[in-house]
């Protein structure tokens, strides 16, 4: 058979299934640069000084409140018997719980090789770290006596004192610091290609001195693309057990006690999920109106947004499967303190935490199914906030109501947070905000050497990419 120079032509993929580009309107490199930077270098909007004010005096109020419980001392809290812990443990839970999805972001879903996770990491690192500072002052105030803190950890001393290692809050001591400071390495590593981008595009000496200083002399050479890479690698393999280890061991400060309601196997994975959970619902919440404000809708796309609605959606399944397990698990036992404690979660005098805790982590997030939900970003906001609400009400139930009715009825009692209570707590926001504000006036939200990665310009082998040079007739 004579052969043929006739070459078949591939079938052109259907638009319904084309793949929505993590860039859209094909944005330039240079694009990308300019219009990060100049958050950094442009004048200061004024909607972040309506935020950045408040939020500093809400720091105030926290440096306030705190020196005030470390003279007065922990008795002002709202903590009595049988509640002896209260929102102290409530909101360091709850911290914990939001800096979750950032390292998962950062790390796991780089080890699974997800780009689109390029667009949003920076963002929920910086999340990640100032939620465990948030966090970190809870335990640290709990001990009463502040100063007694240095015990906690195993140093050397002439009295021979060392930390009871057996003692769950000793795990927490480790595991959060732990965190705490892989995160910041790995948020910093990944800041180095972006600081040198600031350094060499300073007007001033004074911000080209510490750009210049933090970035550590990058040069974007081969060399120091490779050692970059091979770090970069490794600290996101030491964090992801970390992602899943930390909320696993804030739970066994509930699980291995013997109380009704915490003594369980479940409370590992449950704490995990529900982290993740109330994580992605913080992401969003900053990074809706942060997207339109700084207008950086064709970098974190719409196509970002869908996929966080979903990883929400799939752990808010997750924390729904664990709550009715919960009650399964009380009935199947026969125990009656089991079966007691979870009627008294749902037709108790905290029903109405139950209530909000059911509705907002199992309900709402269902209306997630529906794209019409996923794609509008009034909807996605007020959801993600939802999310968050519940997930501090899950805190809620689960200490308050698990104390608040002990085995003897002689000591049930209705506990109330003290204005103390609430004004550090509103303090934590203040300390949250006022960091958050602060990176996005001095440092990329969004990692621009990722983010150029994963554009068509980018690969060789895209018609963008200049595998194959246009010919324009010139």
């Amino acid at each position: 058979m004579a052969s043929t120079d006739k070459t078949m032509a591939l079938p052109e993929t259907p638009a319904e299934l084309e793949r929505i580009p993590l860039v859209s309107n094909q944005r330039s490199i240079g694009w990308i640069s300019d219009q990060v930077c100049a958050i950094m270098e442009g004048k200061l909007p004024m909607w972040w000084w309506a935020a950045f004010i408040p939020s500093l005096m809400l720091l105030c109020l926290l440096g306030t409140m705190l020196v005030y419980q470390v003279t007065t001392g922990v008795g002002v809290w709202g903590n009595r018997h049988p509640v002896m812990w209260g929102w102290d443990i409530i909101n360091f839970v709850w911290w914990i719980g939001i800096g979750h999805a950032g390292t998962l972001i950062s790390a796991i879903l780089f080890l699974l090789r997800q780009k689109w996770r390029t667009a949003v990491n920076r963002a929920s690192e910086a999340m990640t770290i100032f939620a465990v500072m948030c966090a970190g002052i809870y335990p640290a105030l709990h001990v009463g006596r502040v100063w007694y803190d240095w015990w906690l950890f195993p140093i050397p001393n002439s009295n021979g004192i060392w930390p009871q290692f057996r003692s769950p809050l000793m795990w927490d001591v480790f595991a959060v610091s732990t965190y705490f400071t892989v995160s910041v390495l790995f948020w910093y590593m990944g800041l180095i290609p972006d600081l040198a981008v600031m350094r060499d595009r300073c007007t001033t000496k004074v911000r080209q001195f510490f750009y210049g200083l933090f970035s550590l002399g990058w040069t974007g050479s081969n060399r120091h693309w490779r050692n970059y890479e091979k770090a970069y690698l490794i600290l996101a393999g030491v964090s992801t057990p970390l992602v899943l280890s930390v909320h696993s061991i804030v739970s066994l400060d509930f699980a291995v006690s013997q109380l009704p309601g915490w003594h369980t196997t479940i409370f590992p994975p449950y704490f995990v999920a529900g982290a993740v959970f109330s994580g992605f619902g913080m992401v969003l919440t900053l990074l809706v109106p942060l997207r339109s404000m700084f207008k950086l809708e064709d970098v974190i796309t719409m196509r970002h947004i869908d996929i966080m609605c979903k990883v929400t959606l799939a752990t808010g399944s997750i924390v729904g499967y664990a709550y009715g397990m919960e009650f399964f698990i009380a009935w199947y036992s026969g125990n009656p303190s089991e079966q007691f404690h979870f009627l008294n979660r749902a037709f108790g005098p905290y029903q109405w935490g139950w209530i909000m805790m059911m509705s907002c982590n199992t309900l709402v997030p269902q209306l997630f199914w529906f794209k019409k939900f996923r794609q509008n970003l009034k909807y996605v906001f007020i959801i993600s906030i939802l999310v968050n609400i519940g997930m501090w009400f899950e805190r809620f139930v689960i200490i308050v109501i698990g104390l608040h009715r002990d085995f003897l009825p002689s000591n049930w009692a209705y506990f109330k947070p003290t204005w103390v209570d609430i004004c550090t707590f509103l303090g934590t926001f203040g300390l949250f905000f006022t960091l958050f504000l602060l990176f996005l006036r001095f440092l990329p939200m969004i990692a621009i050497s990722e983010v150029k990665g994963v554009t068509p310009q980018a690969d060789p082998h895209h018609p963008l990419g200049g595998a194959k040079p246009k010919n324009n007739g010139h």
